[in-house]
């Protein structure tokens, strides 16, 4: 693996603390940012495959129902939402 350099501004009192900080822990600034940043990125993968399947499970669902014919005519959906649009101007208007 390449390494490349990551530089950035930070106010020179949270640069000192930080240092200090990580000093007491026997280690670099530049280690404990390193593991930040992967603990972010496996964070935010986790997070997106998690909604991933959360997502393919509800499409999943949704089309059982659809096949099971469990369905909502058009004219239904389409008078709820009119009356939600209307509700919804009626508060914006005020």
């Amino acid at each position: 693996m390449t390494n490349s350099t990551f530089t950035f501004r930070v106010e020179k009192d949270l640069k000192e603390k930080f240092t200090a900080l990580a000093k007491a822990l026997d280690c670099t600034g530049a280690q404990l940012l390193r593991q930040l940043m992967r603990d972010f990125v496996h964070s935010q993968q986790k997070s997106e495959k998690e909604y991933d399947q959360w997502f393919r499970r509800q499409v999943q669902i949704g089309l059982d129902s659809a096949n099971a014919g469990r369905l909502i005519p058009n004219e239904v959906v389409e008078a709820k939402f009119a009356k939600r649009r209307a509700k919804a101007r009626c508060k914006i208007n005020d």
